[in-house]
């Protein structure tokens, strides 16, 4: 079996569900990169990278391509760029994406928590969401979502999702760590 210590966990470090992810990775010896920007404040600062300007644009995109791959629209577009900005850092040096959330019916995923979601799949990348209201795995495969009980095993990976984190997602996140370092 691999080492935990050569999977590196990529993230946002924010409260909820970012966090979590980053106390179950510290917790089984795992590495941690949580990207980050001027001005933002995350919960976790174990391997915090701070994006400069130059660093974001490169996950810069037109916010009429995210309203359309997210089927919502935007009020606050230059609040919420970085963020996305921030996200695409996350994506690009994950690979199996892990998200905790809601899944819409129109098959996002509420939230900026969607956009991670919407990149593994433009990147073609794994990805695993925890619906919260559903209480259950799903992975995307075919174009739509299965069931499943996924299990880390590329030595990259992205942990996102919402800051309003159940006690049943918070669960959700250690069996994912237990089922895959124990």
């Amino acid at each position: 079996m691999t080492s935990p210590s050569q999977f590196t966990l990529y993230s946002g470090g924010h409260r909820g569900t970012e966090a979590e992810f980053g106390r179950q990775a510290e917790k089984w010896g795992l590495n941690e990169v949580n990207y980050s920007f001027e001005g933002q404040k995350p919960e976790r600062d174990r391997g915090l990278v701070v994006l400069g300007d130059d660093e974001l644009k490169k996950g810069d995109i037109s916010m009429e391509i995210v309203s359309l791959h997210m089927n919502r629209t935007y009020a606050r577009a230059d609040k919420i760029r970085r963020v996305l900005q921030t996200i695409f850092h996350m994506v690009n040096k994950g690979f199996h994406v892990f998200a905790v959330g809601w899944i819409q019916p129109d098959e996002t995923v509420k939230g900026g928590t969607g956009w991670a979601v919407e990149l593994a799949k433009l990147f073609n990348r794994p990805l695993s969401v925890y619906d919260q209201e559903r209480q259950a795995w799903f992975a995307w495969e075919n174009k739509g979502w299965v069931a499943s009980k996924p299990v880390i095993v590329d030595k990259t990976f992205v942990g996102t999702g919402t800051r309003h984190l159940s006690a049943d997602g918070r669960q959700a996140i250690e069996d994912l760590f237990q089922r895959s370092f124990a």
